[in-house]
């Protein structure tokens, strides 16, 4: 990747987590950790800022020693609005995108992500686990701001509807999919936390 591109990252725990009993995902605890803490493991080695999107409980979201903004407007928008505030904020090239519930994606996922999507030179690149893509996991043009401000403008929220207008590439984690695995509901992260191939 040329040593010049500047990488941004940001952590999206901006939802309601209505599945989660309205707890915020990123503050619960998984194997002793809250989740977001994770997600900033895996995402500060590759990125030159972090920033965690975040709508409420700002002041503990602080804590974590980065940046923390909220969306442009407060109703709860959806992953992209999370990723325009970013791109407002960032004073980068290229955006890496991850979730805050997703414990088990390390650095070295993200790093493909940004690799493939800098052969490429594509827009985006998402990730696709063999069977979906995943489109919360991003390596994205900051140059497209305009455009997703113009969808999220128009009332548009879907995530893949949004990146299907793109140059996109999918960069392929079929070899490991449970990477994948998030936490929506307080039995998935019972079930998570007890799974074989975490460790």
């Amino acid at each position: 990747m040329n040593s010049q591109t500047k990488v941004a990252g940001v952590i999206l725990a901006g939802g309601r987590a209505r599945r989660m009993d309205n707890r915020d995902k990123g503050l619960v605890d998984f194997k002793g950790r809250p989740m977001v803490s994770y997600a900033i493991a895996a995402l500060a080695p590759v990125v030159d800022a972090v920033f965690i999107s975040a709508n409420r409980n700002i002041d503990q979201y602080r804590q974590f020693g980065w940046p923390v903004i909220s969306d442009q407007t407060d109703s709860f928008d959806g992953p992209l609005a999370g990723v325009l505030s970013a791109m407002m904020h960032a004073d980068a090239d290229v955006l890496l995108v991850m979730p805050c519930d997703s414990p088990l994606i390390k650095t070295e996922h993200l790093r493909k992500l940004l690799l493939v999507r800098a052969e490429s030179n594509a827009d985006v690149a998402v990730a696709f686990d063999g069977i979906r893509l995943h489109p919360v996991f991003l390596a994205i043009k900051t140059t497209l701001q305009t455009s997703l401000q113009d969808y999220l403008a128009n009332g548009q929220r879907k995530v893949a509807v949004w990146l299907a207008q793109q140059s996109l590439v999918r960069v392929d984690f079929s070899g490991e999919p449970e990477i994948f695995n998030n936490i929506n509901s307080m039995d998935e992260l019972s079930m998570l936390e007890e799974a074989k191939y975490f460790s």
